[in-house]
């Protein structure tokens, strides 16, 4: 659908009012404008529907044939006498305007109510009509429109005045999304006489219609409307881009098709013989989609490794318009059988509308020249929403209209009070500062898309592309957030800070005594998730510790170790024994700390000693490497070296407070002793925690791994070997192994799991 650049009746029309002292009319004072205003309020004996209405009144019928033309009549006749006398910048009367936009409306589809508002939309605002005369005269529906795209006087709000009145609009929005619909009009009739501004206003205008309005639009599906307001910001704010991409399009324009035309008379054979009744037409990009292909094709680099230009493909893509929706899935079926289907091409956004109610199938096929063709295919009624959005879902508040055909007994979604609309809502009142609110508001509405994220629960969760599990987890609540420790995207543990994708499985773990972090607002994307931290830091200041610092006690990476105990009376000395060597001396590898009943391999070192290794550990591997021989070893029954055996155990977690203490405190309660703990600062919420302990015997191992995993917030506990590649403790070749030197081995980092490994606590 084409929205006409201008009507016979409006002219030229300018958007911005002349200065002056505002009037209510020309030359009548305050008593002439009421017995005006009562007049038009009253009339019932002059014709239903002056003249200038008769070309808003044939495009009213053509979507609605049983419409009120007396309320029209009514609403215009008001509106010119309000307007009398007041003229725009570029000298035409004022009421030119109004109609304008209504006409717009009109060939949106728009209903009765809507275009009466429209006709009175700046009434109120400009002239000394009341919200009270137009409830008295048209019903408080009609006021309440009115009213909702009313703008706020600068002398009540200063510089704050369009941000407050953007907030007024949105949370009158949220009630009635008319409202919107008839700013957007508004905004599309001043853009399209942007020309008369002065170039400072101009781009102000055009960068708020960018930010803000176009982004609404797209939101509200009125796709339309978008599309011309896209161009005509594109050639205000950037005039030598918009005059070029223009001239390439009026170049191809001149010339024949030669690939779009002939194709689509190809599919539309081919979808006859199939039997599928169905349009197919050619739909030509607008000048900014246009321009968009041609900065890809200019980034992406031909076969010749320069800079692809433009392509024939580039200026349209081919549309198919069928009956029902099990023909979409027909005209697919012979789109992919009869040419070459592109891989990662097609997206199905009738099963999964978009959020905007869109919906369509979208494909690329291979043409026998080697050229590609995007193809969209949906039926009638998902075109009309397609290309006027909730417009095409009619008056929401009034039942039987087009906001109840067609709709799907299971569909959910809410036409009055979208998704997004919701979360906005929510949020802007957390934020009095209308330059906060701006700000917040500009930012919510850089994405351009959604995506649906579901909960293990089943529920299903909107949110703006690029959001992370923080945006998640506050969009369950803010409690939820709050005692957010971490996230199970798709089954697995991730970060806080990852980034959802449309399809998600998502699980939000808490913590009643969590609290959020500083460093979650650099993972925040909606506006709703970094007010709720930035309030929760703002009222708990003493709950913000500061960086927690690497805790190392006992030996580590590169330090002598405590020379072993004594043994102690009545226990053997030697818990390994190896084969022809009986008392031999056996020291336990402090790498991978071996405990029974581990595979172990021995290898000789230094002064005729044995070193015993777990089987796989890289440290063994490397000496096996340098050419010591492995030594046949086993477990002595009933051995034990002095001072028990020493295990290294590594605990991933999600970092939270009293994580140390809850962790030593599980351990120590199974009777074990801790030689040395090291926790390394947390990164991306999570934390690593390494201890290393002393078993009273090798049984207590398995109770302390699944003591140590019954921690709220570990989700792994494992048995490190030491680096494969050596790290910092790795001698060269040749040289003695830690072990040898009585050292300990390089501080465990490797993913090497031992006998006993946990996945994710569910």
């Amino acid at each position: 659908m084409t929205i006409e650049a201008g009507q016979p009746l409006a002219g030229q029309p300018t958007s911005a009012r002349q200065a002056g002292p505002r009037r209510p009319l020309g030359g009548l004072g305050r008593a002439a404008l009421g017995r005006a205003g009562r007049a038009a309020l009253l009339a019932t004996g002059r014709p239903p529907v002056p003249d200038a209405l008769e070309p808003l009144v044939q495009a009213h019928r053509r979507h609605h044939p049983q419409a009120d033309l007396g309320l029209l009549g009514r609403a215009y006749r008001l509106a010119e006498a309000s307007h009398r006398g007041q003229k725009r910048k570029s000298g035409e009367p004022y009421i030119t305007h109004p109609l304008a936009v209504t006409m717009i409306l009109a060939q949106l589809g728009a209903g009765t109510t809507t275009l009466v508002a429209s006709l009175l939309h700046d009434t109120v605002e400009d002239t000394e009509l009341t919200l009270e005369q137009v409830a008295e005269g048209f019903g408080p529906e009609v006021a309440y429109l009115v009213d909702g795209v009313t703008k706020l006087e600068k002398v009540d709000f200063g510089a704050a005045a369009e941000a407050e009145t953007f907030r007024k609009m949105l949370v009158a929005t949220g009630d009635d999304v008319r409202v919107m619909v008839i700013k957007l009009a508004d905004r599309l009739h001043n853009m399209r006489t942007i020309r008369h501004m002065k170039p400072a206003s101009q781009a102000r205008i055009a960068k708020v219609t960018r930010d803000v309005l176009i982004p609404l639009a797209e939101r509200l599906g009125i796709q339309v409307l978008k599309a011309e307001l896209e161009d005509i910001v594109f050639a205000t704010l950037h005039p030598e881009e918009h005059t070029r991409t223009r001239a390439l399009l009026g170049r191809h324009e001149a010339g024949p098709d030669t690939l779009l035309a002939p194709f689509a008379h190809s599919l539309a054979r081919q979808l006859g013989e199939a039997g599928i009744a169905a349009e197919v037409t050619v739909r030509p990009r607008h000048c900014v989609s246009l321009h968009r292909v041609l900065l890809k094709r200019a980034a992406a680099p031909g076969p010749d490794g320069k800079p692809q230009g433009p392509q024939p493909a580039d200026f349209g893509r081919l549309l198919v318009v069928v009956e029902e929706n099990a023909d979409c899935y027909a005209v697919l079926g012979e789109l992919h059988t009869c040419w070459t289907p592109l891989p990662g091409e097609f997206k199905d956004f009738v099963a999964a509308p978009k959020f905007n109610l869109y919906q369509s199938l979208h494909t690329a096929v291979a043409l026998a020249g080697g050229e590609v063709v995007e193809v969209l295919v949906r039926t009638r009624r998902m075109h009309e929403v397609a290309e006027t959005g909730v417009v095409a879902l009619g008056d929401p508040r009034q039942p039987g209209t087009g906001g109840d055909q067609g709709r799907d007994e299971l569909d959910r979604t809410d036409p009055a009070r979208p998704g997004w609309l919701s979360r906005l809502l929510e949020w802007q009142q957390e934020t009095p500062d209308p330059d906060a609110f701006w700000s917040a508001l500009t930012a919510d509405l850089a994405g351009d898309r959604e995506i649906t994220v579901v909960t293990e629960r089943g529920e299903t969760l909107q949110l703006r592309a690029g959001a992370t599990c923080v945006d998640a987890a506050y969009l369950l609540g803010e409690e939820t957030g709050h005692r957010c420790i971490g996230a199970r995207v798709n089954g697995r543990l991730a970060a806080l800070s990852t980034v959802l994708h449309d399809g998600d499985r998502v699980a939000i773990l808490t913590e009643e005594a969590a609290g959020p972090a500083p460093e979650w607002l650099a993972h925040a994307r909606t506006p709703a998730a970094r007010l709720a931290i930035e309030r929760w830091l703002a009222d708990h200041p003493a709950d913000q510790p500061p960086r927690r610092p690497v805790v190392r006690t006992g030996p580590s990476a590169g330090q002598p170790a405590p020379p072993d105990r004594p043994a102690a009376a009545g226990r053997p000395a030697a818990p390994v024994v190896v084969a022809d060597r009986p008392g031999v001396p056996v020291r336990l590898a402090r790498c991978c700390t071996p405990v029974p009943p581990d595979e172990i391999a021995g290898y000789p070192i230094r002064g005729g000693a044995v070193a015993v290794h777990r089987a796989g550990c890289p440290a063994g591997e490397r000496m096996r490497a340098d050419g010591r021989g492995a030594l046949e070893v086993g477990w002595r029954p009933g051995g034990a070296p002095a001072g028990g055996y020493r295990a290294t155990l590594r605990a991933e977690a999600l970092n939270r407070p009293r994580l140390l203490a809850d962790l030593t405190a599980a351990i120590s309660a199974e009777g074990v002793g801790i030689v040395s703990a090291e926790v390394e600062p947390p990164q991306e919420l999570r934390v690593r925690h390494t201890y290393t302990v002393e078993l009273p015997d090798p049984a207590a191992l398995a109770a302390v791994l699944r003591a140590m995993l019954r921690v709220s917030g570990v989700y792994d506990v494992e048995r490190p070997h030491a680096p494969a590649g050596g790290g910092p403790g790795r001698p060269p070749a040749g040289a003695a192994a830690p072990e040898e030197m009585g050292m300990t081995g390089a501080r465990p980092a490797c993913d090497h799991h031992g006998e006993f490994t946990a996945g994710p606590r569910r």
